[in-house]
């Protein structure tokens, strides 16, 4: 039965190891049962089920997961914590840590080896200054995924709901509505956590889906004039993107392109969806 989840038994466990937080690797640890019932009800899991934890900490949802789940392998950055996750985790057998940084860790493998290459789930509470490549790393890995539920900062999960014609929208919202289709399950305040951070959480469920939601000739090509478009979010989409130095497109191709689309060359970039950027890359 899990143990951890409330401030008394974190509290405990961190004293026992004397453990100090390390600000670089982002550290805050959940104290709230409702929330994790919550995390563990959005992912969906069974006993059918291989999950990979990023980030275990010092094994509070992991326990919730091994419970729930067929096998858990938890994959944990911080030396330190190592030692106290094979104490919380001791009692059960179905979960593997892995101490290394996840955006090294070879997870097609552990897919073939584990799961023989079926789709897994993924569930992390993730630190902040890390959530965009982290996922976008397993995204773009292509890893069999069937859904990545995620404890992320309130206004990146809400950057990755949006759609066109808000401030919030932006690259990262295209490239996660690529991939997936975003869903916040829960906003969680920062009293839920140890320490408190300064700002307020969200969980997001991300489930991946089975055919890309457009039809692009070249998705490298599509993303470059995604971030073109948004690294100079004032500026027109023919500004944007003939003076990315990683396009070599001259503005009278550009304005063909969106004549070609029924487009008016003074559009911006926040204002196309994913459909209109993959029929741009294709006329490209």
């Amino acid at each position: 039965m899990a143990t951890l989840g409330n401030p008394q038994e974190t509290i405990a466990i961190l004293q026992k190891y004397q453990f100090n937080f390390q600000k670089k690797f982002g550290q805050n640890f959940l104290i709230d049962t409702h929330v994790l019932d919550k995390i563990i009800a959005a992912a969906d899991i069974t006993k059918d089920d291989l999950v990979l934890e990023i980030g275990p900490g010092i094994g509070t949802m992991t326990q919730y997961l091994c419970e729930n789940a067929r096998e858990v392998v938890a994959v944990e950055i911080d030396k330190n914590l190592i030692p106290i996750l094979e104490d919380t985790l001791s009692a059960y057998d179905n979960v593997t840590v892995i101490n290394g940084d996840i955006l090294k860790v070879d997870i097609n493998k552990i897919v073939e080896e584990r799961n023989n290459g079926k789709p897994i789930k993924v569930v992390a509470n993730l630190p902040y200054y890390i959530t965009t490549p982290i996922i976008m790393g397993l995204f773009e890995s292509h890893v069999p995924i069937e859904n990545i539920t995620v404890m992320v900062q309130k206004e990146v999960a809400d950057r990755m709901q949006v759609g066109p014609g808000t401030k919030e929208y932006g690259a990262l919202s295209l490239a996660v509505q690529y991939y997936a289709e975003p869903y916040i399950v829960a906003n969680v305040p920062p009293n839920c956590f140890m320490p408190r951070p300064k700002v307020g959480s969200a969980v997001i469920r991300l489930t991946r889906h089975a055919e890309p939601p457009v039809q692009v000739k070249d998705e490298k090509l599509m993303f470059q004039l995604i971030r073109a478009s948004f690294n100079q979010r004032r500026k027109t989409l023919v500004n944007g993107i003939s003076n990315a130095s990683e396009l070599s497109f001259s503005k009278e191709q550009i304005t063909k392109a969106l004549e070609q689309m029924g487009k008016p060359a003074t559009v911006r970039g926040e204002t196309f969806g994913l459909e209109e950027f993959a029929t741009l890359a294709n006329y490209l």
